[in-house]
């Protein structure tokens, strides 16, 4: 995005300032329960039904100054509120009750002081601030509401966070500009471990709905992520240098990937996804920074994709440095009206560039995928030339073409620099 910001000290580094909030205290230790995913997601589903136990300490936005009129900037109030809970020494729950709260980019900063995960109870709906001259742009301080360095968190109820995006998507310049800087995030999660998130909505973000980073440990559960086809980068939830993601149950319609896993994403599953509309599930891209890390064990399986762009894709950048893709799976996934339903593209991106990828793709599998495509070429394996896809296996193929009935293209597949073995059905044709 080339869009230029009012010069300015950003609000989020002021509002930290003002509560040495921004820097963690290494010093202290906090003894945590014992992490249970089963148990904090039982927890979750009984808070959003209003069950909360008598020994939860509640901290209630209203009481420390929001206003819901959804015109008064309530990023303060809602950083202090986070600050008392997190800072309680017991159980302990942020709630965002009824009501229309606009807030500008916060960061709550932990590491918290309670003994089980820190609750934040939505109810209500927020919206972030229209100014983009409030986002910094860039880095960790770039975008809405960034939840950092905290170790036991539940998100839960049955709120909505608002990006409203449509105020600022017409600064987004990115399927132009190799350098754009990219949009806020709504909910941007940087070294946070045991966390759970479940039933909330995400309408309309500026950038990706949900940014995980660095992280470890998370179940994202019946979450609703809405925005339009054609709203830019808009990525429903995207990840990074993160482990033990697992995403269920939950509807993802949006302008870009719904899900997206770049570097660093390691032993992610991904079931009972809805997809569309949307650009599909999507490892990458890769091979786009210096010294990227390794995917691997990726999961995508029990899944449904309707009128998507692409269908599960791995994309890597040519002239990249070496990594390595490995251990993914994608099955049993059902597609309706799909372009571009599977797909593995080793030269993403500039076409000035004639190197070669070297991110090492192999041990990739797609199996039991079944449904309609309007592309003609259902399957594509553009491979590297110098670093070739190896372990490549495509079981139980199934896609009719309902596209245009006149075009003369055989309907078929693609394939270059990789070796593929095929098992049972497969609809297109196989490469020869």
């Amino acid at each position: 995005m080339a869009f230029i910001g009012i010069a300015h000290i950003s609000f989020v580094l002021l509002l930290c300032i003002a509560l040495v909030g921004c820097e963690a205290n290494d010093k202290v230790s906090v003894v945590k329960d014992p992490f249970n995913a089963a148990d904090a997601l039982a927890k979750a589903r009984g808070i959003a039904r209003g069950k909360v136990d008598s020994n939860v300490k509640v901290f209630n936005v209203l009481d420390y100054g929001a206003k819901a009129d959804g015109k008064t900037n309530a990023a303060m109030n809602f950083i202090r509120t986070f600050k008392a809970a997190c800072n309680f020494h017991g159980n302990a729950m942020m709630v965002i009750p009824q009501g229309n709260f606009l807030i500008g980019p916060v960061i709550f900063q932990g590491p918290c002081f309670n003994p089980s995960p820190l609750i934040i109870q939505v109810v209500g709906i927020v919206k972030g601030h229209p100014d983009i001259s409030e986002y910094t742009g860039g880095a960790d301080a770039s975008d809405w509401i960034t939840i950092q360095s905290v170790d036991g968190l539940i998100i839960t109820g049955s709120g909505t966070f608002d990006g409203q995006g449509p105020q600022v998507w017409k600064y987004n310049d990115c399927d132009k500009n190799d350098d754009c800087i990219r949009m806020p995030a709504t909910l941007k999660f940087n070294k946070v471990s045991n966390a759970v998130i479940r039933g909330i909505r995400s309408i309309n973000a500026k950038g990706f709905h949900i940014f995980i980073s660095n992280s470890l440990n998370f179940r994202i559960f019946n979450v609703h992520i809405i925005a339009p086809a054609d709203s830019p980068n808009t990525d429903g939830i995207h990840m990074s240098k993160s482990s033990g993601v697992k995403i269920s149950r939950s509807t993802i319609a949006t302008g870009d990937d719904c899900v997206s896993m770049i570097q660093g994403s390691k032993d992610i599953s991904i079931k009972k996804v809805r997809c569309g509309p949307g650009h599909g599930f999507s490892i990458g891209s890769l091979g786009h920074y210096e010294d990227e890390l390794d995917v691997s064990g990726i999961v995508v399986k029990n899944s449904t994709m309707s009128d998507t762009d692409n269908g599960v894709r791995i994309k890597t950048y040519k002239a990249s440095t070496p990594s390595k893709a490995s251990g993914i799976i994608f099955q049993d996934i059902i597609m309706y009206g799909v372009r571009n339903p599977i797909i593995i593209n080793q030269e993403y991106g500039s076409q000035s560039k004639k190197e070669p990828s070297k991110v090492a793709i192999s041990d990739v599998h797609f199996i039991n995928i079944r449904g309609t495509t309007t592309s003609k070429v259902a399957v594509s394996l553009l491979c590297s030339e110098s670093t070739p896809c190896k372990g490549v296996h495509l079981r139980n193929i199934n896609l009719e073409y309902t596209g245009e009935p006149k075009s003369d293209v055989a309907y078929g597949s693609n394939c270059i620099n990789v070796d593929v073995d095929y098992f049972g059905i497969q609809n297109p044709p196989p490469c020869k």
